[in-house]
Formats: structure tokens, C-alpha cells, sequence
């Protein structure tokens, strides 16, 4: 779909109730693409790989910046992050699959002091490669969060700005399973959460993260086994703090995802509870509606209000 075509195609849409239609299919094509050809088809996961996998815009690259700084004790350099983080699911077709150094290729792990190395996925469970010898950590962030930051990523600063109207439709978006990054969060949600009691499998949420970042980093370290000295964990802590990451925001920047402009900070604010500056209280509260609801109808014991601030923010 060309962007010329699609910017009135979705504003008329709109204006007749029947945008989210359109969406629908696209979605559902997606899906089936997916299907179809999965990038992760007959990759069978090693002791080498850590599995960042988490909903859009919930705390992906700080997640990986931690884990990628322990796992060089806390001496990983690069260029941009995706030279040394495999990304499959934007590898597998079009002017996007050149973008992250290939999942089969072993440079960063050969080269890690832990011969590990850190694999970005925004897939859900059922669609990544699973071993027990791999590890898998996710993040689960506030979806009312989720849900302005990615407006304000996608819509207002970045690659969808020329085709999506409103945010009134950003939001109707989210609040089904056609949200065109990603999908149901709920849905997403639920699936990495039933995962929990696995050994290998550590589910973190961007609330935690933001009341204790050492903490966090330790707990990581922990889940990988790692022993480091005080000193390195320092490091680490030092280089994934927002302060620090957003000084060197051009290395997470999606510079290949912007052909219509510069592209947006990938550090906007990283903030916790700051829905209200597109949701409405209202809003707010219906989004934390609908996805308890959602959690419910699909059997998710996920505790939603441990995890994000209910209510208006």
C-alpha cells in the first residue's frame, strides 16, 4: 500500500465507521504472512541465546541494553544495537530485512565473555522458537503507557504519520486484536505470563524496572547465572540508566524504519503513569477495563493491578 494512497484511503474510512475494517484485514494478512514464513522457522535456540521478547514500545532496548551489558560485563560497544542484536522478525522480507545482523550469525556471542548473546523479538509466545536450554526474559509494561507511547512513536514522529488519522483511531486500535504493532496486547500479555513457572523463563515488569533499576539488574544477572563484582554491576547500571541511554539514543535509533522523515527517539521520556497526556481520565480507566476484562475471558490469572497504575494518572 502506497503512502499516497493510504492517507485519504484510511481518512474516508474513518469518517464512514470503517477503519478499523480495514485494519482487520490487514492484520489478518499479516498473520498469514507470518504463518506462512516465520523468521524464526528452523532455528533451533542454544545455550548462546537470551530472548528479549516483549509487546512494542514497553521497555525493548532497555531490556536489552542491560542484558547485553552483562552479558560483556559491562563493556559491550557498538555502533547501533541491532550490529549486535539479531531482530528476525523485521529480517524476513522487504527493505527491512538487511536491518539486524542475522540470527544465524555467531559474532557476538563467540566474542561475549559469556558466550551469549541477546535475540529482539516483539512476537507472541506462540510464534517464537522455544529450548530449554535458551533463556527468555520479557517485559510487561502499563498498556495505557504502551499505548501513547507508541502513538507518539508510530504516528506522530514516525513511520505511520502519513496514514493514520487520529489518535481517537490509535486508541480503538489498541482496545482490539487489530492494533497494526503487534496485535492484542492482552493477548501477548497472557501468553508470556502462563510461561512464568518455567526455570528459564523471567517475567519483569517496566513498573519494577523504573522503582529499582539496580535491582532489576541484579535480578537479571541472577536469572543468567552471572557472578559478577559490584564493580561491573555499577557499570552496567551506569550505561542503562535513561540518562545515559538517551545521550547515546542515535545507537537504538530505527534509522531504517524513517524514510518519511527523521526518525523519532527511541528515548521520548520512559515514563511510568503518564497516560494522561493523550488518554483522557475516562479513557484511562476504559482502557484498564478492557483489559481485565480481555485477561479474564481468555483464563489469564495475570495480576494486572500489580503491574500498572489503575485508574487515572
Amino acid at each position: 500500500m502506497m503512502y499516497g494512497i493510504a492517507a485519504p484511503l484510511v481518512w474516508t474510512l474513518e469518517k464512514l465507521g470503517r477503519s478499523e475494517r480495514l485494519f482487520a484485514g490487514l492484520r489478518k494478512g499479516q498473520l498469514r504472512r507470518l504463518a506462512a514464513k516465520n523468521p524464526f522457522a528452523g532455528y533451533v535456540p542454544s545455550s548462546h541465546d537470551v530472548f528479549i521478547a516483549t509487546f512494542a514500545k514497553s521497555g525493548t532496548n532497555w531490556m536489552m541494553q542491560i542484558v547485553h551489558q552483562l552479558l560483556f560485563h559491562g563493556q559491550g560497544e557498538f555502533d547501533h544495537i541491532h550490529d549486535v542484536v539479531p531482530w528476525p522478525d523485521m529480517n524476513s522480507a522487504g527493505p527491512m530485512r538487511r536491518y539486524a545482523i542475522p540470527l544465524e550469525d555467531p559474532a557476538v556471542w563467540m566474542a561475549s565473555p559469556e558466550h551469549r548473546r541477546v535475540i529482539k523479538t516483539h512476537f507472541d509466545w506462540e510464534m517464537i522458537p522455544y529450548s530449554d536450554d535458551a533463556r527468555y526474559i520479557t517485559v510487561i509494561r502499563d498498556p495505557k503507557d504502551v499505548l501513547v507511547s507508541s502513538y507518539f512513536f508510530f504516528v506522530k514522529s514516525g513511520m505511520l504519520r502519513a496514514v493514520m488519522p487520529s489518535s481517537d483511531l490509535w486508541y480503538r486500535l489498541f482496545l482490539s486484536d487489530r492494533f497494526p504493532v503487534g496485535g492484542s496486547w492482552v493477548a501477548n500479555t497472557a501468553g508470556y505470563w502462563a510461561q512464568r513457572h518455567r526455570p528459564n523463563v523471567l517475567v519483569l515488569s517496566f513498573k519494577s524496572m523504573k522503582r529499582d533499576l539496580r535491582g532489576t539488574v541484579i535480578q537479571v544477572a541472577k536469572f543468567l547465572n552471572l557472578q559478577l563484582p559490584d564493580a561491573v554491576l555499577d557499570e552496567v547500571c551506569r550505561k542503562s540508566s535513561f540518562e545515559y541511554m538517551r545521550q547515546i539514543d542515535r545507537k537504538f535509533a530505527p534509522w531504517k524504519m524513517a524514510p518519511f522523515g527523521a526518525p523519532a527517539s527511541m528515548m521520548r521520556k520512559g515514563t511510568q503513569g503518564g497516560s494522561s497526556e493523550l488518554l483522557s481520565p475516562q479513557r484511562q480507566c476504559d482502557v484498564d477495563a478492557y483489559c481485565m476484562a480481555e485477561l479474564k475471558r481468555l483464563g489469564s490469572d495475570f495480576p494486572y493491578e500489580e503491574f500498572c497504575d489503575v485508574g487515572p494518572g
